[in-house]
């Protein structure tokens, strides 16, 4: 297997092609690309970022309490674990929507609903998913990326008690990877279910669709990654990747669901979601599990490992940016060119999400972070771990 330093730079790598997914799919929603037939569903489906940042959270920050199960080790001390999360997301979040309500209080031209007193506080806590009527009542034009980062923030929230749930009482303490393993399976069953329950009941708000019960399937697939990776399991990327390319290529019809705003069939959106995790899981896993080949010396290339590395800040900013080009360019809404307005986005983007971590970072971690990331017992460094889009 190769060396853990290594690893983590090609995850660092896939970062960056997760956020550089999510910018590409708000750029074609913004230039009208996704009604171009077949590349449109392609455009609509590059938010599989979204899904590639849970896999690869889920992977990481699992991963600390697996080591210490398998080694007979104490579990990770929460509180340290909860500080390091907060310090690595809120000071360029809180920055970034404090940035976004003053640009929009000065340009009344971009109207949203969430341009209130209480879409501030709600976007503050990372509760303006937690509502009925959310598209009209808390969405922010110019944050609308960030309910994935709620839905993160509710899974570094509730990780600590998967952990003893799974860890303790399911495994009673012991190291027991198979039980450990079809555990995981059963947490990932909840997501078809809660879904299930969202198109057909109305037991929930309609923006339930968008919490962490929907999405733990993709979680559950990083964390059975971090469980493999313990039990010595290796996967080839010469494997792994046609095969996600087969599945991609699947949810990229209309078998997934249309992408437009209405109706769907039942069986869709689970078909969509399991697909997903099937494919970010499966980008994961060569290099998680050792056997990335060339797929893991690209990503870990110093060019791949420097975008990841501002791959939380991008996914911040990006949205603004549109939004103000569209703004500044008169450039037409849902029209125009979707390479021109990617490259545009990227140009203005890929520097303020530099500046933005430059400034809210701990110049302490910029020396210290590669170091430790390597032998820390505590393999989800704040460096090398973040959410999505």
């Amino acid at each position: 297997m190769p060396p853990r330093s290594d690893r983590v730079a090609s995850l660092t790598g896939l970062r960056a092609v997760a956020a550089l997914l999510v910018v590409g799919t708000h750029t074609a929603f913004a230039t009208g690309s996704l009604s171009h037939g077949f590349l449109g569903y392609v455009y609509a489906r590059l938010e599989i970022g979204v899904a590639l940042f849970f896999v690869l959270s889920g992977y990481l920050l699992f991963r600390p309490w697996v080591r210490a199960a398998a080694e007979g080790r104490p579990a990770p001390e929460v509180g340290r674990y909860a500080r390091r999360r907060a310090r690595r997301i809120m000071p360029a979040y809180l920055l970034t929507v404090a940035v976004v309500y003053v640009v929009y209080a000065y340009l009344p031209a971009l109207a949203t609903p969430g341009q209130t007193w209480a879409g501030l506080l709600r976007h503050l806590t990372l509760t303006q998913i937690y509502t009925d009527d959310y598209l009209l009542t808390y969405l922010h034009h110019g944050l609308s990326q960030t309910w994935s980062l709620a839905v993160e923030v509710s899974f570094y929230a509730a990780l600590p008690m998967l952990a003893y749930l799974l860890l303790v009482v399911r495994c009673r303490n012991t190291w027991r990877p198979a039980r450990l393993l079809g555990a995981i399976a059963a947490l990932a069953a909840v997501s078809p279910l809660w879904l299930i329950a969202v198109q057909t009941t109305d037991w929930l708000p309609n923006s339930a669709g968008m919490w962490l019960p929907a999405h733990l399937s993709w979680f559950a697939g990083g964390m059975g990654l971090a469980v493999l990776a313990s039990m010595g399991v290796r996967c080839r990327a010469a494997t792994a990747l046609p095969l996600a390319a087969a599945l991609f290529l699947v949810v990229s019809t209309p078998l997934a669901g249309a992408i437009t705003m209405g109706p769907v069939p039942v069986w869709a959106p689970l078909l969509k979601n399991l697909l997903y995790a099937g494919i970010a899981t499966l980008a994961v896993a060569p290099l998680a599990l050792g056997g990335g080949g060339r797929y893991a010396r690209v990503l870990g290339s110093r060019p791949m490992t420097w975008l990841g590395e501002v791959s939380y800040e991008l996914f911040l900013v990006h949205v603004l940016v549109i939004a103000l080009l569209v703004h500044a360019l008169d450039w037409p809404l849902f029209g125009g060119s979707l390479p021109g307005m990617l490259a545009l986005t990227l140009l203005v983007a890929v520097p303020a999400a530099w500046g933005l971590n430059r400034l809210t970072r701990r110049r302490s971690e910029d020396a210290a972070t590669a170091t430790a990331a390597a032998r820390s017992e505590f393999s989800g460094s704040p460096r090398f771990q973040h959410i999505g889009g």
